[in-house]
């Protein structure tokens, strides 16, 4: 498998790796021996990067993801941000989950916070090393106008944590795991990060990043890693966008954008997969298989040959930004 360096760290990572939230049962039914089976096919196939988090079905994704990888030769990125305490949700789908663990989440982004975290995580793993660690879900888009305290936090002690683990060697490499630009701009003002993992505003969809975040990122040394390339499903014909019923606007780009690689016979999905591994900002592209089958299916999109008149014809269309590099 292909790796690319994160950032200004030694660590490589492969540039297609596996995002791990739908072992938690996010928006999916998925069982433990599902999960697994899963894990142990993308390891099967040559992949050694997988993304996890506390969030994914409340420590499930965890579990799993650590029970498979133990004593392989895997690269882990884990987030904190939020610690989860005992007691179930009374609604586990108003958070997206079927089937979480017994726990609720409660953020927090302070010094002590992230610590324990950190460290929890290290526990539902059983691993004695995470590698690269992210803040998860910092922002307005997930926390509106209580972010500016959760913010403050984080620069006034959180950063401090995590920047201890980094210089302590306890983990490789440090950033964002975030669905939005601006929120990394901000982050870049009050610490040097090696790597945000942003999802969904690298893709063939949405190119947003270009304006001012990876400009900022070349000029830091910071990586990318891009999560969500299929947009949540709406560039694999599914009807969702950001985690929610994909608006009008999206679904009519997502159809022209079907529409134009249906003329050059490949699948749409091989080309979202395969663009943003173009940019050599990315360090990696991690789309989340909700089964073994489909994580076949990614493998081969990846192999497909996609003809330079394609990414063209986009441009000319207007569908996709003539600064946007392609493969």
């Amino acid at each position: 498998m292909k790796q690319r360096q994160i950032g200004k760290t030694k660590l490589k990572i492969d540039t297609l790796g596996l995002g791990c939230a739908p072992l938690g049962g996010n928006f999916v039914d998925l069982n433990y021996n599902q999960a697994a089976d899963l894990v142990s096919a993308a390891l099967d196939v040559g992949i050694s990067y997988f993304d996890t988090a506390p969030w994914y079905g409340f420590g499930r994704s965890e579990r799993v993801v650590g029970d498979q990888i133990r004593n392989k030769n895997a690269i882990i990125s884990s987030k904190v941000g939020r610690i989860l305490k005992p007691g179930a949700v009374t609604n586990p789908m108003d958070y997206g989950m079927i089937d979480p663990m017994p726990f609720h989440p409660i953020y927090d982004y302070s010094y002590d916070g992230i610590m324990r975290a950190y460290e929890d995580s290290l526990q539902r793993l059983g691993l004695e090393k995470i590698n690269v660690l992210l803040v998860h879900d910092i922002g307005t888009f997930q926390h509106g106008q209580e972010n500016a305290q959760h913010f403050k936090n984080l620069a006034e002690s959180g950063y401090r944590a995590l920047a201890e683990l980094r210089a302590n060697a306890l983990v490789e490499a440090i950033g964002l795991g975030v669905n939005e630009n601006q929120v990394c701009l901000d982050a870049l003002k009050i610490g040097s990060w090696d790597v945000f993992l942003l999802a969904g505003r690298y893709t063939l969809l949405e190119q947003t990043a270009l304006d001012e975040l990876f400009p900022a990122c070349a000029k830091s040394q910071t990586s990318i890693i891009c999560g969500g390339p299929f947009n949540s499903g709406i560039l694999v014909g599914r009807e969702m966008w950001n985690y929610a019923k994909a608006p009008t606007d999206v679904v009519e780009k997502a159809k022209a954008l079907s529409k134009v690689a249906h003329e050059f016979k490949i699948p749409l999905a091989a080309a979202a997969l395969q663009f943003p591994q173009a940019n050599e900002l990315v360090s990696s592209v991690i789309p989340g298989p909700r089964s073994k089958e489909e994580l076949l299916e990614i493998l081969r999109w990846q192999k497909i040959e996609i003809p330079t008149d394609f990414w063209t014809s986009l441009k000319e269309r207007k569908l996709l930004r003539a600064d946007a590099p392609t493969p």
